[in-house]
Order: structure tokens, then C-alpha cells, then sequence
């Protein structure tokens, strides 16, 4: 990997631990992401001469807090202790790291930050949208494109939020086990989002960013440890597993996007597999499910198929029936259209979409399911001026390549039609 790429995995990968540690330190959001942006900056000057250090994230915790330190005392605005002495220059980071950082603390930053930014006093949309900016660093397009909102909306919305979360900053202690249980839904649905931005990037050169899989993984195993008898907790960290456990078959040697049904399932994680398929056994024991539960019986119906031919569809119509039910979203009932596509064929899937034109009209996978059912209906200038419609929706540098190919194909077929 050239090293420039290098680096900015490292800065996206350090990021929520990082910012949810100097939020911490200084009771500040502001300050803290002002902290982590000045570090980010010397970072890139410093590793590009010098090279990666042995441990980025402790790099960039250090040097954003020791920095911060020495802006506000020339400003004289805050008085720090427990921090760096009076007098006492800003060192070469490295050297400090194994005394000042204390890595289990450091674990749990992310996990308290969270549930500030889940706080009570913010709407559910607040909340999520505050956890993706702060959190996974995403832009104001990114989470205005996942919760299905105008960007200029989102962005006064996270405005808000973070005027309101200014306020609790200064009490950043971890929640009392009430608290952490009446922000749980708002809580899991932030881990969710961020699985999915790293399971499927919205935007950007790489389909895939296996760092924030791993690390909505972890935060959902924290979860579990916080609420070890909650089933839609257990159905989190199952879905997140089984879905990840493909990622090796996902991409191509050549880097292209491999359709699940095209997929060498021996490069499925089996271990994965198998953990997720038994948290979700013991989830669904509890008598309770919901829509974590429902997706992850969806995804291990998946797993189980030995091949693509061997995928039971009936069954996963079935369970997006439930999800719809439970969870009555476009974006489910756009997944629905799928499944009856494939137990009804072509048209049972498009007359389902048919409902979703209006709700889904800026979502890049409203249209490419569209386009593919339409190709296999046979209606291919249709086909292609979906897919045209996709790319115009910022898709990743890998869609961008798969759904042009579609094109392509569907062209051919256009003139092979016309030959005969």
C-alpha cells in the first residue's frame, strides 16, 4: 500500500479513539476535534519524512493533547492538572507512550462518547447524526445520504446537536445503568451505521473499510458486556460477524466487486460464521425478536446456502416480511423486492419497487436494484438509464467500475437484440 494511503487508513482507523479521549480530557467536543485535526496535520507533515510511528493512535493522542495544552495556556483561558507540568515543552511522543497512556481507559473512551452523543436531550436523528459526524468523522453528505436526508438539513441538524452536546461534555462519566439502558436503541443503531459505512463505503475510492467493521465489531462486543441479557444486543454483533465473515470474497483480485451470488464462499470466515450463528441462536431463545435479530437470521440463511443455487429465498422472503413489520423502512422494503424477485421472478420485484420511486429517488441502491431486475425482465434501455442514474449518486470508486460494466453489458445485449 503507498505510503499517502497508508497514512490516511491510520488517521481514519485512530479517529474514534483518539477524538473520544481528548473529549474526555478536556470536557470540550470542540476542543477535542480541534486537538485531533492539529494532529492529523502534524501527522502528515511528520510520517511522510519520517515514516509511520510504532503506535499511530497513541502518536496522535499525545500530540493532540499536548498541543491543545500549550494553545490554552498562551490563551490563559483553562488551567489543566494532570496533564504536562508548568514549563514542560511538548517531547517526541513515542518515548511517553508506554507511561501516559492507559490503554484499558482508553478502550472505553469510545463507548462513553457514544453514549453522550445519545444523550436524552437529542432526538433520535440528532443523536445519530452527532455520533457519525463526531465518531466515524463522516461528512455532512455521507450522513445526510444514510439517513436519507437533504445534506443542507443535516447539516443545521448536526449544529444543533452539537450546541446541545457542548453542554455535556463537561460530564462525560460514564452513564448509570439506567442511563445507558434508556440510550441503548439510539446506541446500537449508531454501531449499526457504522458497520454499514465500512461494510459498504458511501462514497470514496475503497468499497470496503474493513477498520470500521472491526471497530463497530468491538463496540458491539462492549455493548454485549454492558447488557449481557439484551437479544437485540446479541443480534447486533451476530449480524456484524455473519456479514463480515465475507469480506474476503467480496473484492476481487484484480480489486472489482464480486456479486454474493458469483462469491468463492471457502473464503467465508467459518469462525465468524459460527459465533455469529450462535449469539443469534441464543438471542432468538429469548422469545423476543427484533429487527437486528430478523437481519441476522437473513444473513445466516446466506451463510448456510453451500452455493448460490442452494440459497433458500423462500425463507428470506419470509423474514423481510417480518423485518417489515417490524421495521416498515423503503430501504427494507427495497431489500423485499430482491428476495421477491427471486421466488416470483422479474416483475413481482419491480412492481414492489414500484411504491419506493419517490421515497428512494436519491438512494444509489434503489437504482442499481432496479436496473438489475429491469436487465433480467428484458427491458434493457430501461436497465441502462437506471444504472446511468446510479452513478450520478456518488458511488465508491469499485461501484463506479461494476455498475459501468452493467452498463456496457447491457448495451451488447441491446445490439445483439437489434442483430437478430
Amino acid at each position: 500500500m503507498p505510503l499517502e494511503s497508508e497514512i490516511a487508513a491510520h488517521l481514519a482507523m485512530a479517529r474514534p479513539r483518539v477524538l473520544a479521549a481528548l473529549t474526555r480530557r478536556f470536557s470540550d467536543l470542540d476542543l477535542a476535534e480541534e486537538a485531533y485535526q492539529e494532529a492529523c496535520l502534524r501527522a502528515l507533515e511528520r510520517w511522510r519524512r519520517d515514516g509511520l510511528p510504532n503506535d499511530p493512535t497513541g502518536w496522535l493522542l499525545l500530540t493532540g493533547r499536548n498541543a491543545t495544552i500549550d494553545k490554552v495556556r498562551r490563551d490563559r483561558r483553562i488551567v489543566f492538572r494532570d496533564v504536562l507540568p508548568e514549563g514542560e515543552a511538548a517531547s517526541d511522543v513515542e518515548a511517553e507512550l508506554a507511561e501516559d497512556i492507559d490503554m484499558s481507559e482508553l478502550r472505553d473512551d469510545v463507548l462513553r462518547l457514544m453514549f453522550m452523543c445519545c444523550h436524552r436531550d437529542l432526538s433520535l436523528q440528532d443523536q445519530l447524526a452527532l455520533a457519525l459526524k463526531v465518531i466515524g468523522g463522516f461528512s455532512v453528505e455521507k450522513i445526510a445520504r444514510a439517513l436519507l436526508v437533504r445534506p443542507k438539513a443535516m447539516e443545521q441538524r448536526i449544529t444543533r446537536a452539537k450546541k446541545k452536546a457542548s453542554n455535556l461534555a463537561a460530564h462525560l462519566d460514564t452513564p448509570s445503568l439506567q442511563e445507558r439502558a434508556a440510550r441503548l436503541d439510539a446506541v446500537c443503531t449508531m454501531v449499526y451505521l457504522l458497520f454499514n459505512e465500512g461494510y459498504s463505503a458511501s462514497g470514496g475510492d475503497v468499497h470496503i473499510r474493513t477498520e470500521l467493521c472491526e471497530e463497530a465489531i468491538r463496540l458491539a462486543r462492549l455493548l454485549i458486556a454492558l447488557f449481557p441479557s439484551q437479544p437485540e444486543v446479541m443480534g447486533l454483533l451476530s449480524l456484524c460477524l455473519l456479514q463480515h465473515s465475507r469480506r474476503r470474497a467480496r473484492i476481487s483480485a484484480e480489486g472489482g466487486l464480486v456479486p454474493l451470488e458469483e462469491q468463492d464462499r471457502s473464503k467465508w470466515s467459518r469462525s465468524e460464521i459460527s459465533e455469529g450463528s450462535v449469539l443469534l441462536e441464543k438471542a432468538l431463545r429469548r422469545g423476543r425478536p427484533g429487527s437486528y435479530q430478523i437481519q441476522a437470521a437473513i444473513a445466516a440463511v446466506h451463510c448456510a446456502a453451500p452455493t448460490a443455487a442452494d440459497t433458500d429465498w423462500r425463507e428470506i422472503e419470509r423474514l423481510y416480511a417480518a423485518l417489515e413489520q417490524v421495521q416498515p423502512t423503503p430501504v427494507v422494503s427495497l431489500n423485499r423486492a430482491v428476495a421477491l424477485a427471486k421466488v416470483h421472478g422479474a416483475s413481482a420485484g419491480l412492481e414492489h419497487l414500484a411504491g419506493l420511486s419517490k421515497a428512494l429517488s436519491n438512494y444509489l441502491y434503489f437504482h442499481t436494484t432496479r436496473a438489475s431486475l429491469l436487465d433480467e425482465g428484458g427491458r434493457l434501455q430501461e436497465a441502462v438509464d437506471a444504472y446511468e442514474r446510479a452513478l450520478e449518486l456518488g458511488p465508491t470508486g469499485q461501484e463506479y467500475e461494476h455498475i459501468s460494466q452493467k452498463i456496457d453489458l447491457c448495451r451488447r445485449k441491446q445490439k445483439k437484440t437489434e442483430a437478430m
